[in-house]
Order: structure tokens, then C-alpha cells, then sequence
């Protein structure tokens, strides 16, 4: 701001001023301001020169009214992030005390700080929650929402994110020193049209698409998603739209009177609809449900049985990789699974899995 704060703050007192404890008004050339139980007037002094309790109440006001961007969905993501709640009594002085050393937030897998420089200027420092206790110095510095595109295209093990609101951001950066309109770009690379989808549900204007009706949206290849049973949307959304594996908050269900008896999420920005990558997924699991069961039979110890079991649950919950070679008692260790497929899955003319009932279902049966 290139203005004084005590010019700004005339400018605005003509047409009254309520905010956070500040009242401010004109008496004809004389600009009455008033905090908490006191009162000074104004005449030509700078914000340095009014009493001690009335500069910070000033200087928030400033920041919110001629610095801080005036969208709303940003506005009150920037006050939520140091805990200023609209409509409510504010304690500006104690906030800033607080923001002298710091107000830290997280969202999603994002930890934000806002604090004040010594210009008395709000900065905001944004890292992931896994390094919060990592000195700054051993974290690589960037600075923009550039920077934050190409972290979050990938995991801590270079794989490809098709979600960015997956638990699966990669650690080990920083954005030191953002101003608030960097910081909101910033976060929305990471998290797109999180903040709007937040302040919506706030505001209690979130338009939610159900199930139902965003499959009757798809077009070409995906039209088939209407046709996914209910129970099956059940079981995709417990696939994919838990905290595992998405951040989100699911609003949505199979239709606004047909809720899905599957866990919501705990995040603070919500889903409003199926994303891309679950109505992907849907069509795929649309295929395969069509499809008539059959009876197998399989010849296994007890153990293998267990061991089957692990090792799907280790696939299912991404913990392949943290099973180490040595741990031969867990039952999705590579050296195990390779030993259970020597054994029931090696021998091509004899099949660990027999036939023994050919089809369930509508699909015809042409097998000899």
C-alpha cells in the first residue's frame, strides 16, 4: 500500500467504519477513531503518532481493506489462516501478538504460518506437514506458484499424481516468505478450487452433483458409468474416496435422497462432485460387473489362504513397498508371494484354480 494508513482510513471514514474493534467516522474535518473503551481524534498525525492501543486496530484494518485481496472465498481463507472470525469480537491486539511469532495452519497436507516481517507486513511460509520440525535449511526454497506445479506433479518417488488432492504430496520444500496473493496462488496450485469450494460450504451455497447425475453427464466412452449398481458405488467410493486416498470431503452421494453408507472424509475442503479419475475408475468397474461370477476351486494351507489375503490388503493400502526383503513373516513379502506362485500358480498345466460351477448370472455360458 502506497498510502498512509491514516489517509486510507479517512478516505474510508466518511461513509463509516466498523471492523474488528475499530470504529472510525468523520466530524467534519476531524477524524474521531475509537477502540475497545477509547477514543482519540485525528487531524494530520501519521499512524506512528496515534496512541499505542489504536495502531495495531489500524494497521488490521489496512491490511484488510487496502492489502489483502477483496475476494471473498480469498478474504476469508486469509482470515481463517489466522484464526480472525467474521462477525465475531475480535482481540486484534492479541492476534497480533500471536502473529509476531507465528499462526500456524494446515491444509490438506499443506502447513501454512502467517506472520508479521518487521514492517509489520503479513509474510506467510507454506511446507508440507511432514516437515514441520525440519530446519528451514535443509529444505529447498522456492518462490511461486510455478514452483508449486511441478512439485505436485509428482510423489517422494518421482510417480505420476493423477490427483492432486491425493495424501501423496512429496515433502522436503519451502516457500519461505509469500505475500498473501502468492500464498493464495500458491495453495490453489497445490489444492485447485479448494478455498472456493470451502468458503461455498461456508456460505452454504455448495452446489453438489450427485452420482446419478453427473453419470447421466458422460458422453462417448464414459456413458456407460449410469449403468454401475448401487452396491458397486458403494464399493468405488470406498476405493477412492476415503482419507487414504483422497483429501476432499466427499458431499456427494448416488443421489441427493440416496445416501452411500461409506465413510465421508475428515478434511477440511470438500467434494462436491465425482472427479475425472473416479469417473474413470467407474467405468472400468462398470465392465467388470458385468461380467457372470463363477466357482473356483483352490488347493491352499491355511496360511496361504491368510497369505492371499495380505497380500492383496498390502496392494489395496499402498504398503508394498515398506515391506522390506528380510520380513519373511508378512505374508505380502516378495519372497513369500514369489515362493506361494512357484508352488500353486508355476505350473501352467496344472492350475492352482479349478472350475468347478461355470457361470452365475445372465452372461450365457460357451463352454463345451
Amino acid at each position: 500500500m502506497d498510502r498512509e494508513p491514516v489517509e486510507a482510513l479517512r478516505e474510508a471514514a466518511a461513509a463509516g467504519v466498523e471492523y474488528d474493534g475499530l470504529s472510525a467516522s468523520l466530524d467534519g474535518e476531524t477524524l474521531q477513531v475509537a477502540v475497545e473503551d477509547s477514543t482519540t481524534t485525528v487531524d494530520d498525525r501519521r499512524l506512528d503518532d496515534l496512541p499505542e492501543p489504536f495502531v495495531p486496530y489500524v494497521r488490521n484494518w489496512v491490511y484488510w481493506h487496502e492489502t489483502a485481496p477483496q475476494r471473498p472465498a480469498f478474504r476469508a481463507f486469509l482470515r481463517w489462516l489466522e484464526r480472525a472470525n467474521d462477525g465475531e469480537p475480535s482481540a486484534v491486539p492479541e492476534r497480533y501478538d500471536a502473529l509476531e511469532t507465528g499462526v500456524t495452519r494446515t491444509w490438506g497436507q499443506l502447513l501454512l504460518t502467517a506472520r508479521l516481517s518487521e514492517g509489520g507486513r503479513r509474510r506467510y511460509e507454506l511446507r508440507h506437514v511432514d516437515d514441520r520440525d525440519v530446519p528451514a535449511g535443509d529444505l529447498q526454497v522456492h518462490g511461486g506458484p510455478n514452483d508449486a506445479e511441478t512439485i505436485a506433479r509428482h510423489d517422494d518417488r518421482d510417480r505420476y499424481r493423477p490427483l492432486k488432492t491425493a495424501p501423496t504430496l512429496r515433502s522436503g520444500w519451502l516457500f519461505p516468505d509469500l505475500g498473501p496473493d502468492e500464498v493464495l496462488s500458491v495453495v490453489s496450485e497445490f489444492y485447485p478450487a479448494t478455498i472456493e469450494n470451502w468458503f461455498r460450504e461456508r456460505e452454504g451455497t455448495l452446489d453438489v452433483t450427485h452420482y446419478r447425475e453427473a453419470a447421466e453427464r458422460q458422453t462417448g466412452r464414459y456413458r456407460s458409468v449410469s449403468e454401475l449398481p448401487s452396491e458397486a458405488l458403494e464399493w468405488a467410493a470406498d476405493a477412492c474416496c476415503v482419507d487414504s486416498q483422497c483429501l476432499k470431503r466427499r458431499e456427494w452421494d448416488e443421489t441427493a435422497d440416496e445416501p452411500l453408507d461409506v465413510p465421508r472424509g475428515d478434511g477440511p475442503f470438500p467434494c462436491r462432485e465425482p472427479c475425472s479419475l473416479f469417473v474413470a475408475a467407474a467405468k472400468e468397474w462398470t465392465s467388470l460387473e458385468d461380467e457372470a461370477t463363477r466357482t473356483y476351486e483352490i488347493e491352499l494351507t491355511p496360511s496361504e489362504r491368510d497369505q492371499l489375503e495380505a497380500i492383496v490388503d498390502a496392494v489395496a493400502d499402498g504398503r508394498v513397498d515398506e515391506i522390506r526383503e528380510a520380513d519373511l513373516g508378512d505374508g505380502a513379502n516378495r519372497y513369500r508371494a514369489r515362493y506361494l506362485r512357484a508352488k500353486r500358480f508355476g505350473d501352467v498345466e496344472s492350475p492352482a484354480f479349478q472350475e468347478t460351477d461355470r457361470t452365475h448370472g445372465s452372461e450365457e455360458d460357451t463352454s463345451d
